[in-house]
């Protein structure tokens, strides 16, 4: 496997080791297992120690010296729990490791090395080697060349069966019907191969071929040998012509490639072929008697190292489970609960460097520091102050290619956006407050917007004003569409400009569209009021969900009237003092509801093609920027996916952005969905970040990301990496309206990026805390 990533979260379980503890539970007693791979073997070791009268068989297709891969990486969480539940074995690791601390990046002719990582890695067949001699030891029956009996068969005859079948388990596939699998393919071809000498590193080589970009994936697993995979995506393999030539041929011709990198030797092969990476997830992990362990269960793509470590931790997980549960379904369920939200995280960091292999001819423009600082933050899960902490000479040369003045974080460096320059990257993002009466902002606004100027974000942004009483998505959202509002609003701006000067404040116009006349948030989100409901219009008569308002599609006389709102408004929010103005795009709200195919079914001249779906939202657009004065900056939010079949996606997000800046936008607030009720998002860590990185690399307009960024060090590792140029936070900000002067505090960062008001000052320090002694383990262990 190639890297594990440092800092996952979870650890690695350590299963109870003294066979002389009477019983807590009622162990299975007879025990199959399906595949004889590290999972399956180190399962088997677990639950015999646990208890030497268990017959426990494993069933291994291929013979016991055969083996597919070469090398194995093990992370210190999870050697930890070796450690603790089986020593012998973690003793015979240790002494076959290899141990190394660096990773170095080959962009271009350039090598960045960053140090501190710490791996350790042994060759696969020693691994299986280490775990045969200490089943048998422990009297495991070992069937080589076996196929094993049909799941069913066994289930019947045994007490337990453990699916360790891997990643095309066919027990899996036995009962799909319940365990409800979800395989998805990707995009890259690659195969694992060896070389015949070590690496001194982690190492990662890009090659700009002219039939496009290959990548190495190279790391050391003994004295004499270093583990390489060839990665490309299939457009790529196909143009060097490798699906028309023997694998061999193949190999040879990476071998030349990457000469460099490997010093001259050849690559060697093990039954190696190319494949395509394939990700497994399946909704249940158990049925009856029988559970799934290891890649059966789910697979984790090999760029973050996980394999083998998620199936060794499934089987310390698996035998802790039995050995504390009463019975085998609760014991089952138990493994399930505990290991399903880590595996999780671990496949939402895989998808996420999967994908930035995918995308990686994306990023080869960048500096080469910076290159090589996005590659190992790929995952999100190595951040800035993760790297600082293991290389600061390396993070500070990749601040220094960025801009930053000495002892000054990057989200505290300032950003222009036309005549208007922000004194840091921090942005408060909109967020309805329902609070209004009649559209009128008052004292709450003035607080709520005030507190967090105070608090030291660059720029505040207001939630979305209506640009009309039938515009509001509830009867407490504000308005721009009577003088009496503008005032209210000045009232607003000039509290920040005056008592917060340096912060920004933005203005986000938008009208409801389909989505309007709906109670308050929390009295039914998205839910028609019990009465005094005014009537909707949208780009076309489709509601939002069964029990919404049908709304009126608009006609060409109603849009015009609709243009000629949202330039009232804009000239308005212009004479309140604010400094940017953001259309509101996305969410399913009117404009968002003509860039949609799913919202926008008209076949007149607003709808059908994309060109055409833009249209209104650009005519509007190019009517606000008229009256908006021109040194003030104009950003559009978009939703760049409507996690919906037939919806927006990502390649139509980079046009919809493109157009936008053409007619002179600033910069693209880059959100996701809310356009459909039936939507699937996928949530995560920043997990709307990629589609703001993805308009950024593809278009050069600046992003605002948004999207589940909660501290930080997010916002820092966005922004070095040149995935994002500004960073929005919603919830932090409601958390803690002072969440940038803390984040400076806890950066001990002072500086221009922000400013402590006057009267706060004399808090400008993190307040001391009494000592806090960290809880023992849950579970003592025997030896």
């Amino acid at each position: 496997m190639t890297v594990p990533t440092p800092g996952a979260r979870g650890t690695a379980r350590s299963a109870p080791t003294n066979p002389q503890a009477p019983p807590l539970t009622s162990h299975p007693l007879k025990v199959a297992i399906i595949g004889g791979g590290p999972g399956g073997l180190y399962a088997a070791a677990l639950l015999k120690r646990l208890d030497p009268a268990r017959e426990i068989t494993v069933w291994e297709r291929n013979a016991p010296d055969d083996t597919f891969g070469f090398g194995v990486v093990l992370s210190d969480e999870t050697l930890g729990g070796i450690e603790h539940a089986d020593p012998e074995v973690h003793a015979a690791l240790q002494h076959h490791f290899i141990r190394w601390d660096d990773i170095d990046i080959v962009h271009r002719a350039t090598r960045h090395t960053s140090g501190g990582h710490g791996f350790a890695a042994l060759g696969r067949r020693r691994l299986l080697e280490i775990l045969h001699h200490r089943c048998r030891a422990l009297g495991v029956e070992l069937r080589f060349a076996s196929e094993a009996p049909h799941p069913a068969r066994l289930a019947a005859s045994h007490d337990l069966v453990i699916a360790a079948d891997g990643v095309h388990s066919t027990t899996r596939d036995a009962y799909a019907h319940v365990f409800r699998p979800q395989v998805a393919t990707h995009r890259c071809r690659y195969i694992w191969l060896a070389t015949d000498f070590a690496f001194d590193a982690f190492r990662f080589d890009i090659a700009e071929t002219e039939h496009g970009v290959m990548q190495l994936h190279g790391y050391p697993y003994s004295p004499g040998a270093s583990t390489v995979i060839i990665e490309m995506r299939e457009e790529v393999w196909r143009a060097a012509g490798f699906d028309d030539i023997d694998p061999q041929q193949s190999i040879e011709s990476c071998a030349k490639i990457f000469a460099e990198a490997l010093r001259g030797r050849p690559l060697h092969s093990n039954k190696s072929a190319w494949t395509t990476f394939r990700t497994v997830v399946n909704e249940r992990w158990s049925h009856e008697n029988v559970v799934l362990l290891g890649d059966a269960a789910h697979t984790a793509h090999f760029s973050i190292g996980s394999g083998t470590k998620l199936a060794v931790e499934d089987a310390l997980a698996l035998a802790a489970c039995l050995q504390e549960h009463p019975g085998i379904p609760s014991a089952l369920r138990a493994y399930e609960e505990e290991r399903k939200p880590v595996v999780a995280s671990t496949q939402r960091a895989a998808r996420a460097s999967l994908e930035w292999f995918e995308n990686i001819a994306r990023y080869l423009g960048q500096p080469p520091r910076q290159f090589a600082f996005n590659l190992l933050t790929r995952s999100r899960r190595v951040t800035h102050d993760n790297l600082r902490l293991r290389d600061a000479g390396f993070t500070e040369s990749v601040e220094r290619a960025f801009g930053c003045p000495p002892g000054t974080p990057p989200m505290f460096t300032p950003f222009r956006l036309r005549g208007l320059t922000l004194r840091n990257r921090v942005v408060v993002s909109p967020m309805d407050m329902y609070s209004a009466v009649d559209g009128l902002p008052g004292d709450f606004h003035l607080v709520h917007l005030g507190a967090r100027a105070l608090g030291g974000a660059g720029l505040v942004m207001t939630e979305m004003v209506c640009i009309s009483p039938e515009g509001r998505i509830t009867p407490g959202c504000t308005g721009l569409y009577n003088g009496k509002q503008a005032e209210a609003w000045r009232r607003i701006t000039d509290f920040v400009h005056t008592r917060a000067p340096g912060t920004a404040i933005g203005v986000q116009l938008g009208h409801s569209g389909r989505k309007g006349s709906t109670r308050l948030m929390w009295e039914g989100i998205d839910e028609p009021l019990p009465d005094g409901n005014w009537p909707l219009v949208a780009a076309s008569a489709i509601p939002y969900k069964p029990g919404s308002q049908t709304p009126r599609e608009l006609s060409r006389a109603q849009l015009t009237d609709l243009r000629e709102q949202f330039t009232a408004a804009a000239w308005r929010a212009a004479r309140a003092g604010f400094d940017l103005l953001e259309l509101h795009c996305a969410h399913g709200y009117l404009l968002s509801g003509f860039l949609s195919p799913l919202t926008n079914r008209r076949t007149d001249a607003y709808g059908g093609s994309l060109q055409k779906r833009l249209r209104f939202p650009l005519e509007v657009f190019d009517a606000v920027r008229g009256v908006w004065p021109q040194e003030r900056p104009m950003t559009v939010r978009i939703s760049a996916t409507d996690w919906a079949e037939g919806g927006t996606g990502a390649e139509d997000a980079v046009e919809i952005a493109r157009a936008f800046a053409a007619h002179g936008a600033d910069a693209i607030d880059v959100s996701t969905g809310q356009v459909v009720a039936e939507e699937r998002p996928e949530f995560g860590r920043s997990y709307q970040t990629p589609y703001a990185d993805r308009i950024r690399h593809s278009t050069g307009i600046p992003v605002i990301a948004v999207g589940a960024i909660s501290s930080w060090d997010d916002v820092n590792s966005l922004l070095l990496a040149g995935r994002a140029d500004l960073c929005a936070l919603a919830r932090p900000h409601l958390y803690d309206p002072n969440w940038t002067l803390h984040a400076a505090a806890e950066q001990s960062y002072e500086g221009p990026g922000v400013v402590w008001p006057v009267p706060y000052r004399a808090g400008s320090r993190r307040p001391r805390t009494g000592r806090t002694d960290a809880p023992k383990p849950r579970l003592t262990l025997g030896t």
